[in-house]
C-alpha cells in the first residue's frame, strides 16, 4: 500500500479536472483500510473516498488523503425458490454487477444498467433510473468508521434512503467507508417497462421484456442521449428532478401547458429538470469550455479545459434562470468538493 504525495486526480474524476490530492492511496482490502486509518500521519487528516469519480465535482485541490476504493468480489450469499442475495465489494464497477445479474437472469437492477460509478456509490446516492431505485432491491451493507475502525452493518431503514439521498450524504457524510453491498434480487423477475422510452425501444428491437432485453434497451437509450465520460467530461445528470405539490404543478401547467411531470408515491409531482433547463434556453448552450449537453440538457459538460469553479458557476446560472422562469429551485445532484 503506497501513499502518494501531491497526486493528480485527473484520471480519477469523470469531469477530467486536473486537481491534486495532498495524499493519495489505493486500498484493496479491509485490512489495508484498517492499517491506513490507524496510521498516525493519516489519522487526523480529512479523508475522501473515491470510487469511479462519476458523481463528484472538484473546485480545488484536496488538502487531505484521497482513498481510492478497489474492494472487489461478487458472491451469492443465499437463495430460495424466488429470491437470491448477491453481495458485492464496494469497489466493483456498478455496471459489472448489473451484467453479472443479467447473465444469471436475476431481476431487479436491469433498469439501472450503464449507470457510471462503483457499487459503493450506489447506496450513497440511492441511484435510480427508468422507474427503479436501489432501495427497492437493497438488503444491507457493511461500512467502516474512518476514525474508530468499527465495522457496522446498515439495513434498509438505517440507510434512510430518499430521492438520490441517504444517511451517508447527510449525518454520516465522510464518516464511513462502505465496504460491501448486499442486494435482494428476483429469480422470477417482475419487469418495469412503463418509464421513459423502454417499451418503444423494446418494440424497435423486436423483443419482449426480459432481464436481458430491458438491460439492452436501457443501454441503447442511455447511449443515444448521454455523452460518454471517457470521451467528454461530465457526471451524467447534474440536477435532481424537483418535486412540487399538486397545487404548484397545476399553477405551472396553466402557464406552461407542455410541462413534463410524473406523479410520485408521496402524492407529489416530480418535474423534469431537463425540460425546464431546455425551456430556459440552456440546452446545447456553450460558454467558454462549459455547457449543457446538446442532446440532454440535464448534463453539465466540460468541453475542454474548464475549471471546477467555471462548471459550478455555469450550473448556478442555470439554477437562477430556471428559478426566474418557473419559480422552482433545482438542486445539484453531484457532490461539490
Amino acid at each position: 500500500m503506497e501513499i502518494k504525495e501531491n497526486h493528480s486526480l485527473k484520471q480519477c474524476n469523470t469531469f477530467h479536472l486536473d486537481i491534486r490530492a495532498k495524499h493519495f492511496v489505493e486500498v484493496n482490502s479491509v485490512n489495508e483500510i484498517e492499517n491506513l486509518i490507524s496510521d498516525n500521519t493519516i489519522k487526523t487528516l480529512p479523508k475522501l473516498i473515491l470510487g469511479g469519480g462519476s458523481n463528484i465535482l472538484f473546485t480545488k485541490d484536496f488538502d487531505g488523503v484521497v482513498i481510492k476504493n478497489n474492494l472487489k468480489g461478487i458472491q451469492k450469499v443465499n437463495e430460495d425458490a424466488d429470491l437470491i442475495r448477491i453481495k458485492s465489494g464496494s469497489g466493483e464497477i456498478w455496471n459489472d454487477l448489473v451484467m453479472f445479474c443479467v447473465e444469471n437472469n436475476y431481476g431487479g437492477i436491469e433498469n439501472l444498467s450503464l449507470i457510471p460509478g462503483t457499487v459503493g456509490a450506489a447506496p450513497m446516492q440511492n441511484i435510480g433510473a427508468y422507474g427503479v431505485e436501489l432501495k427497492e432491491v437493497f438488503d444491507e451493507l457493511e461500512a467502516i468508521h474512518l476514525t474508530t475502525g468499527e465495522i457496522k452493518k446498515f439495513n434498509l431503514t438505517e440507510c434512510r434512503f430518499g430521492y438520490r439521498d441517504s444517511i451517508f450524504k447527510r449525518e454520516l457524510r465522510n464518516r464511513f467507508m462502505i465496504l460491501n453491498v448486499t442486494l435482494m434480487l428476483r429469480k422470477h423477475p417482475v419487469f418495469n417497462t412503463s418509464y421513459g422510452a423502454i417499451e418503444t425501444e423494446l418494440k424497435a428491437m423486436g423483443a419482449g421484456p426480459s432481464v436481458r432485453t430491458i438491460s439492452e434497451a436501457v443501454c441503447n437509450i442511455r447511449r443515444s442521449k448521454l455523452p460518454d465520460p471517457a470521451v467528454i467530461g461530465n457526471a451524467g445528470s447534474f440536477f435532481k428532478n424537483p418535486e412540487v405539490s399538486n397545487e404548484k404543478y397545476e399553477l405551472l401547467k396553466k402557464d406552461f401547458p407542455g410541462i413534463v411531470a410524473y406523479k410520485t408515491l408521496n402524492d407529489k409531482m416530480k418535474l423534469a429538470a431537463g425540460w425546464m433547463i431546455e425551456q430556459s434556453g440552456w440546452k446545447g448552450k456553450v460558454s467558454g469550455h462549459v455547457g449543457m449537453h446538446k442532446q440532454q440538457a440535464l448534463v453539465l459538460v466540460n468541453y475542454g479545459e474548464a475549471t471546477g469553479k467555471e462548471l459550478v458557476d455555469h450550473a448556478t446560472n442555470v439554477q437562477q434562470s430556471v428559478k426566474e422562469k418557473f419559480g422552482v429551485e433545482l438542486e445539484m445532484e453531484v457532490n461539490i468538493i
